[in-house]
């Protein structure tokens, strides 16, 4: 009886931890479901007939799945223009922050150089400085370039940035030195030990900082509305959807699928980058750690 009764009890131990977790896993489902729920409705509503946009009582789904409203978009403004700017501006000015985020972390980590770190604390005290103080300044800036609304300004002002080379610090920081000395006794020079060892170890803290990079380019609303005079010609996403809501206000449907199709790059960065992103953040620190 009483080995029966130890062996219901250890039935009733082990099933506790599996009801911890269904209603763990439970409870995520619905804050993420929570979340969704905006992205939910913004995708429904841009499959809707304009008709259909307000009803009472509300309905997710309208009476039609209208995909036309995603080909009108294009009918109304020049989107693909933007988006095209907007890919180029991102792709461009990702690439060279992530460029020289890897040369200053490099020098910052592994090179030995008198000022070093007095040098690296005052690059490091450029993030406390926000991006709207440097309007104006980065704005007369421009003009004695003679960059105003060109490509070249939406991009070169902010693809040097010391959080990139603060991350790339930090992962270099915790690479062996042994990795370096095998290297020199093998022949390599700094150049080589960079790109041959400390890049390809690098990927996934890349991965993070090209992500960030690139949707904070995308993103970009301020310093487009500054800098671009000719919306049509040079205008970004943001500007873009700005303007498809002064003259699209009224149609609620246009708007939300033009704002679905500016998403789409993003989530593509985000689905080809998942593994080496979800690795970066865990090794260099963002996961909470």
């Amino acid at each position: 009886m009483s080995s029966g009764m130890s062996g219901g009890g250890t039935r009733t131990t082990g099933a506790a931890p599996r009801v911890r977790h269904a209603i763990g896993y439970l409870i995520l489902c619905l804050i993420a479901l929570a979340f969704m729920a905006p992205l939910i409705y913004m995708v429904a509503t841009s499959l809707k007939p304009e008709s259909d946009t307000f009803t009472t009582p509300p309905t997710l789904w309208g009476s039609a799945l209208r995909w036309q409203n995603y080909t009108d978009v294009f009918s109304y403004l020049p989107f693909a223009r933007f988006i095209l700017n907007g890919v180029l501006v991102a792709a461009v000015g990702t690439a060279i922050n992530v460029t020289v985020a890897a040369l200053s972390g490099y020098a910052f980590s592994r090179l030995r150089w008198r000022g070093r770190n007095v040098v690296f604390l005052l690059f490091l005290a450029t993030l406390m400085i926000p991006q709207d103080v440097l309007v104006i300044p980065m704005y007369v800036m421009m003009q004695d370039l003679g960059w105003v609304d060109t490509v070249q300004a939406l991009i070169i002002p902010w693809a040097f940035t010391a959080l990139g080379a603060f991350l790339l610090r930090q992962f270099f920081l915790t690479v062996p030195q042994e990795l370096d000395d095998a290297a020199r006794v093998d022949g390599a020079g700094t150049v080589r030990t960079f790109l041959s060892v400390m890049v390809p170890l690098a990927r996934p803290t890349l991965a993070v900082l090209a992500v960030f990079t690139f949707i904070s380019y995308w993103n970009s609303f301020l310093w487009p509305l500054v800098i671009v005079n000719d919306v049509n010609a040079r205008a970004t996403i943001p500007l873009g959807l700005q303007a498809f809501f002064g003259q699209q206000g009224n149609e609620w449907s246009l708007v939300m699928a033009a704002s679905v199709i500016s998403m789409l790059p993003t989530v593509i960065i985000l689905v080809l980058l998942q593994k080496h992103l979800v690795r970066g953040i865990v090794t260099s620190g963002l996961g909470g750690r």
